[in-house]
């Protein structure tokens, strides 16, 4: 008796565990449970703890709330241009509506599919190769558009629909990597000659500069050396010119006759005899017939006077310094000192030769062997004496 109380109280307890179980139902969050009580639709059971009758009330699916995202295999699609593309789609969607996505529709994945291949044809069928792969923005929106009106009743929202991957057939591959090549080795030519034009621009820009800057320092270094050339040609000149004055002057000073040109000829002989060609010089022997002879000559000389007589002349030799063009370098401090110590010597060698500051202004001159008489009383007459006849030199040997 006690062992079949006991029995029934195991039976008791156990029948109570199976009913609690039966009658509690706990569902995960983001999940929705569909009761049916006698294979009919009894209720949607929210997340967290639920009680059903137990024994009648059935929970016969879980739907996931969250959003799912399916990636369906590539399907093949013809373009306009009668290419065949394989395309690859993914498509994000949420159930919004457990007990439509249970009744409405057997199964929702296989019927989204089936839609997304259907509507794929239908759009890429309107474009070519290239609007194709260049239009994956609009593919997506028709393909959401369509999707999001045909699932709705399956309580089913699309939220987006991505196209992963456009396969062209090989051989199209094959000419668009050509096609592509040969559009990159353009672009690379003309980048190319862009820039060896523009090197060429720059390097004829830089030649004609540094021709322009050459020929400008050559024009610049002609006219100072053409300057420089005409200073210099100019002072050789005024040195020449007061070289000649000074002569003059002196020469005007010493009051010549046909005797100092006869002393300046036998000056010079020697120099006559030095040639090469002179091998024999034959000096006269009646050297004062010779002298004779030679003042005759001189005497016909114009402008050279046999006798000298009247007052000295002083001829004006002009400035002592030389005069450079306008513009010309004057300032060089030693040419000054040196040109102010000529002045000073010839000013003091007037001052030794006349004390009052008249010498030379004012003498008269006899002929040669004859007295002179100066117009100054202070000036002593000199007696000049007549030359004596010098002894011929020897004549050389043969």
């Amino acid at each position: 008796m006690t062992t079949a109380i006991l029995i029934v109280l195991a039976l008791l307890l156990v029948f109570v565990i199976t009913v609690l179980a039966k009658t509690v139902r706990i569902v995960p969050q983001a999940r929705a449970g569909i009761v049916e009580r006698f294979g009919k639709y009894k209720q949607t059971l929210p997340a967290g703890l639920n009680i059903v009758v137990p024994f009648i009330d059935k929970v016969r699916y879980l739907i996931d709330l969250r959003e799912q995202v399916v990636s369906f295999p590539p399907s093949s699609v013809i373009t306009e241009d009668n290419l065949t593309v394989e395309i690859d789609t993914v498509i994000y969607f949420q159930v919004i509506d457990p007990v439509a996505a249970t009744y409405e529709i057997a199964n929702y994945i296989q019927a989204v599919e089936q839609i997304t291949m259907t509507t794929l044809r239908n759009i890429v069928g309107g474009m070519d190769l290239e609007q194709t792969l260049t239009s994956r923005e609009t593919i997506n929106s028709g393909l959401r558009g369509v999707l999001d009106e045909a699932t709705g009743k399956w309580g089913i929202r699309v939220g987006r629909v991505e196209i992963k991957s456009i396969d062209p057939p090989p051989s199209i591959k094959d000419t668009m990597e050509k096609q592509m090549r040969a559009d990159r080795d353009k672009r690379a030519a003309i980048l190319t000659a862009e820039g060896q034009r523009q090197s060429a621009i720059l390097t004829a820009e830089g030649q004609k500069q540094s021709s322009i800057l050459q020929a400008e320092g050559q024009r610049e270094s002609q006219i100072l050396r053409a300057q420089a050339d005409r200073e210099a040609a100019i002072l050789r000149a005024q040195g020449e010119g007061q070289a000649i004055q000074t002569v003059f002057q002196a020469i005007h000073d010493g009051r010549p006759d046909q005797s100092l040109l006869a002393y300046q000829y036998l000056q010079m002989m020697p120099k006559i005899a030095e040639g090469d060609a002179n091998k024999v010089w034959i000096v006269p022997s009646e050297f004062n017939e010779a002298l004779k002879g030679l003042g005759s000559t001189m005497s016909q000389l114009q402008g050279i006077p046999q006798e000298v007589s009247g007052p000295r002349t002083r001829v004006d030799m002009g400035p002592a310094e030389p005069q450079l063009p306008r513009g010309a370098n004057r300032d060089d401090a030693e040419l000054s000192e040196a040109n102010e110590a000529v002045r000073e010597a010839i000013r003091a060698a007037e001052s030794a030769a006349d004390p009052r500051g008249n010498a030379g202004s004012s003498s008269d001159a006899g002929p040669v062997g004859e007295p002179v008489t100066a117009t100054d009383p202070s000036i002593d007459p000199v007696e000049v004496p007549p030359e004596s006849p010098a002894s011929p030199p020897a004549p050389p040997a043969p």
